[in-house]
This record gives structure tokens, C-alpha cells and sequence, in this order.
């Protein structure tokens, strides 16, 4: 597919600098970027690439000074990240429009319903009373359990799975290997020392406009309901545990882990690699440092933590700082000691 400069900055509501006929057909990093591809920048750190790429359109912010010319033909934008990111999704789109129609090998139970637009790959599993709402694609090898609802316009990746009586609203996007739905951990300990199953009959609800990445977990709740709330982005390899709340627009980074009832606000940041233990709440915007233990509530809004266990950000930053520094403060405090050794034996000497 090709794309004129005209084309694209109608689109994004952007300025156009140059030749409105300057077309493109794919796209390329600012550094690599060849004729006929379109590139943007964004990070200050890329700056000089744009004076040297062969891109044949870029992206740039609005506001942003050219020191000499250059190449490509420029469409301005408030944002650069953000309009290169909305090219990317209407790109996207086009592609998958054409997927429609159910491919065979591929099991649709008699009693699901899906819309006439719907696109289900081949070797995929829709079981009963299944409803998959239009422009819902649902990639080979998935798995849909009986009574789950799936919402409008969804991307369901390769070997997805989701379990039974599970709700999707729309556009929720869930990436290859991730299970929505899973018995949620639940053993009680018996007298003998064995542990007894509970029984996971809860469900997961996934919001509007949630983003799931590859091989992340969504455990079921005990009872009730696993909420992912609207605009929540969780990146690959995350267990969500039983009964947890992820509040709105918040985003996980992968391999973190949350563990059950843990309830999470709206627009919290976690890092990579941390973990919150069960049964706590974390206040909204509140911000979680890479590899960090959260052992208790964060009861207010918009705080900081790092460390593990987690402390207070700042004030975790300053002991390590203090930390870095330990040797060296040793060996002033064993010249102190010297000193002071040395002090009194000159006291003892002249008889003070």
C-alpha cells in the first residue's frame, strides 16, 4: 500500500513541508530509513539522523527548529510519537480488514454466535454460547471457552486462551500464548500437611481498549470477578492473580507479578520484575520502581516506592547513596579511631 505526504498529514491533522506527492509504502527507524519509507523523530537523542536519512516522509513535532536542510518531506504534528503511533494503528487496521470468514480446520460450536465480519483462523476452538460482537479477529491455534464473551473490533492473537464464562469488551488486545482465565491459586492447607483445592468458579472481566501482552496470566477469581478496567496496558509475561482490580489506564511492565486481591487505582506505573503481595491497595498514579516488593498498601495518591521491601522513593535513593559510600566512611571512621588512639596516649604521656 502506498501512501502520498498529503495523504498522511490530512490524517493526522498535520503542516506539510514539501512535496505533497512524496509517497511512501513502509516504514523505517530514522537511522535505517530508506527512499519510500516513512520515519519520524521524536527523542532529541535521534536529532542528527534526520539530516542524514533517506527517508522519503518525517514525522516532527510542531514546534521543532530545523538547523539546515534536509531531505524528506516533513509533516509537523503536536506529537510525533503519539501521530506516528496513530499511523501505525490506521496501518494496522487496513491489514486486518481483509481477514474475514472462518478458515478450516476450525471448531464453531452450533449454538455460538458470531457477527457476519467476524475473522477466526484456522484450528481454533469456539465453544457453546460463545458471542464474538464485529471486526473481531481471532487468530489460529485460539482457544474459546464455553459462554465468553468476546466485544467489537478485538484482536485475539495465536494460541490465545480463554477460559469459560470470561467477558471481553472492545477493542481489547491480547497477545500470542496469553491465558485469560485460569484457575486462580487457591489450596487449603489440611492438618496432615497435604493441601486441598479450592475451587476457582469466578471469572475475568477485561474492559474496553485493554492491551494484553504475549504469555501474560489472568488468573479467575475464587469468586466473583478478575477486573482489568478501560484503557489498562499489561506487557508480556505478568500473572495477574485471582480477584486482583487493575484500575484504569494503569500499566504493568513484564514479568511483574501481582498476587490475589490486590487492588490496583487508575494510572499506576509498575516496573519490570516487581512483585505486590495479596490483599493490599495501591493508591491512583501511584508509581512502582523495576524489581520492587510492595509488601503493603500505598495509601496515597501519586506516591513513589523502590527497594524490596519497598520504601519511600526518595528516601530509598538517598540510602543508596549512603550505601555506595559505606567503605569509604569506614576507613574515615577507622582514621577517627587512630586519631583518638593516638590522642590519648600523648594525654597519658604528658600526664594530663
Amino acid at each position: 500500500m502506498q501512501f502520498t505526504a498529503a495523504q498522511i498529514s490530512i490524517l493526522l491533522s498535520g503542516k506539510l513541508e514539501g512535496s505533497a506527492d512524496t509517497t511512501v509504502s513502509s516504514f523505517g527507524k530514522i537511522e535505517e530509513a530508506q527512499e519510500g519509507q516513512l520515519t519520524f523523530l521524536a527523542n532529541p537523542k535521534y536529532e542528527e539522523y534526520l539530516y542524514t536519512t533517506n527517508a522519503s516522509i518525517a514525522i516532527i513535532n510542531e514546534g521543532y527548529e530545523l538547523r539546515h536542510q534536509v531531505k524528506p518531506t516533513l509533516i509537523r504534528v503536536q506529537d510525533a510519537y503519539t501521530g506516528f503511533a496513530q499511523l501505525l494503528s490506521k496501518y494496522q487496521e487496513m491489514v486486518t480488514q481483509q481477514l474475514k470468514g472462518i478458515q478450516q480446520p476450525s471448531y464453531i460450536s452450533k449454538s455460538a454466535k458470531l457477527a457476519d465480519d467476524v475473522y477466526v483462523g484456522a484450528f481454533s476452538y469456539i465453544g457453546d454460547n460463545v458471542h464474538v460482537a464485529a471486526g473481531t479477529k481471532i487468530f489460529p491455534n485460539s482457544f474459546i471457552g464455553d459462554n465468553v464473551t468476546i466485544g467489537a473490533n478485538c484482536m485475539i492473537h495465536p494460541g490465545v486462551k480463554i477460559y469459560h464464562d470470561c467477558e471481553l469488551g472492545n477493542h481489547v488486545n491480547i497477545h500470542a500464548g496469553a491465558v485469560i482465565g485460569s484457575d486462580g491459586f487457591g489450596f487449603a492447607p489440611q492438618v496432615d500437611g497435604s493441601f486441598k483445592k479450592v475451587p476457582q468458579i469466578g471469572n475475568v472481566v477485561i474492559e474496553d481498549h485493554v492491551e494484553i501482552g504475549a504469555n501474560t496470566t489472568i488468573d479467575r477469581a475464587t469468586m466473583g470477578s478478575t477486573t482489568i478496567k478501560t484503557g489498562a496496558k499489561l506487557d508480556n509475561l505478568i500473572q495477574i492473580a485471582h480477584n486482583v482490580e487493575v484500575g484504569n489506564s494503569t500499566v504493568i511492565a513484564a514479568q511483574a507479578g501481582v498476587s490475589g486481591s490486590t487492588k490496583i487505582g487508575n494510572n499506576v506505573m509498575i516496573g519490570g520484575q516487581a512483585g505486590l503481595v495479596g490483599h493490599i491497595q495501591i493508591a491512583d498514579g501511584a508509581k512502582i520502581n523495576a524489581q520492587s516488593g510492595v509488601s503493603k498498601s500505598m495509601k496515597e495518591p501519586y506516591s513513589a516506592v523502590t527497594g524490596s521491601p519497598a520504601g519511600d522513593y526518595t528516601s530509598s535513593l538517598r540510602s543508596q547513596a549512603v550505601f555506595r559510600n559505606l567503605p569509604q566512611l569506614e576507613k574515615r571512621i577507622q582514621e577517627l579511631e587512630a586519631l583518638v588512639r593516638q590522642l590519648m596516649e600523648e594525654r597519658v604521656v604528658s600526664g594530663e
